[in-house]
């Protein structure tokens, strides 16, 4: 909202296991858009600016995500949301879902009969009207259930040419988001936090090999598109072990030229969207059932819980239905101005923490 010199944005500060996201309430009037596909194309071409104003120095710092609650579009939805990355604006995102649900119910925007055990929230995003399920101990949310979008594979170990480690095999999956994902021992590697940095600039030169050398669009919503996450994973699942994985987000634009951009940060999270897709991929590979839960563990050990509910196609190929289970927890509020005077109206970044920046 506009007060008099400032722009002014409240927001409920989360997090979903590690995950941190900030859920702003008073930013409807920035987006313009009927539908959430229009809407998702209006922020990711007008409202960059608001994105690092949120995410950057010094309202933010590289691991934290955000979201743009919104109204509704579809009857029967209680809001739509856009998330808003280091990377960009993305379109769906399971940990920050688990945030805003969390956010909404406990903050009353999502009403709760008395005495209800759960309650389930509506979502429109720019791939779709999900369903999330609050579970609930009086006015706490003790853990959200996301029914994701529709999750399919799009190729399993694709051979990808990567700067610095050589030709290894990736599968590219569409969760919500395409991931490209490996497993880590691909890369002399392992999933240790000391070894946070490594993993970081491995997965970004994942990534950017995979911009280069792969084209992905989602068949119903075409402005999806390309690789934008890169998920490192401990390999086929083994009786008794549980799977674990670390998802490398970047924080600015990577240059092929400019080793100085070849860096990330690592989710805190098991990442939901990357979750849904490395379910999907199992699946794929006869590693697990419809119906058959799969616990996720994150680089710090956080967790998620996931399970495939059911089959369908999108856009004429296999695809599996996904939910995911995880805690978030609400641990503030904030409200963020923008003054007319501030010398950092799209905040700012520093190369001691940060990636270079192209802005």
């Amino acid at each position: 909202m506009i007060m008099g010199n400032r722009i002014v944005l409240d927001a409920i500060e989360t997090h979903a296991e590690g995950e941190p996201s900030r859920i702003v309430t008073s930013a409807a009037e920035l987006v313009l858009g009927t539908t959430m596909a229009e809407r998702f194309a209006y922020c990711v071409e007008n409202l960059q600016w608001l994105r690092q104003l949120l995410l950057r120095e010094p309202r933010g710092y590289p691991a934290l995500c955000a979201v743009l609650l919104l109204p509704p579009v579809n009857p029967g939805s209680h809001f739509g949301i856009v998330v808003l990355e280091q990377g960009g604006f993305t379109p769906m995102s399971g940990s920050n879902t688990i945030c805003t649900v969390t956010a909404a119910v406990e903050t009353g925007l999502v009403p709760v009969p008395p005495g209800a055990s759960s309650v389930e929230v509506v979502i429109d995003t720019a791939v779709g009207t999900i369903r999330a399920t609050a579970h609930l101990d009086g006015a706490k949310v003790r853990r959200v259930t996301v029914a994701n979008v529709p999750s399919y594979v799009v190729a399993l170990d694709h051979p990808l040419e990567v700067s610095e480690i050589g030709t290894i095999g990736v599968d590219i999956v569409f969760g919500g988001q395409f991931f490209a994902q490996t497993d880590v021992r691909n890369l002399g590697l392992e999933l240790d936090p000391l070894k946070a940095k490594e993993l970081a600039r491995a997965g970004i030169l994942i990534k950017l090999a995979a911009q280069e050398q792969i084209s992905v669009a989602h068949p119903l919503n075409p402005g999806v598109s390309g690789v934008a996450l890169v998920m490192l994973h401990s390999g086929d699942r083994v009786p008794g072990e549980v799977s674990r994985n670390t998802v490398v987000m970047s924080n600015g634009p990577l240059l092929a030229d400019d080793p100085r951009t070849w860096t990330g940060a690592l989710d805190r999270s098991p990442c939901g969207t990357g979750t849904s897709a490395r379910m999907t991929a199992l699946h794929r590979r006869g590693q697990l059932a419809i119906g058959e839960d799969f616990v996720h563990r994150s680089i710090i050990d956080s967790e998620f819980t996931g399970r495939l509910v059911g089959e369908t196609t999108v856009g004429g190929q296999p695809a599996v239905l996904p939910t995911i289970t995880g805690r978030g927890w609400v641990t503030g509020r904030a409200q963020w101005y923008l003054d007319d005077s501030d010398i950092f109206p799209t905040g700012f970044t520093v190369g001691d923490i940060w990636a270079p920046q192209r802005d």
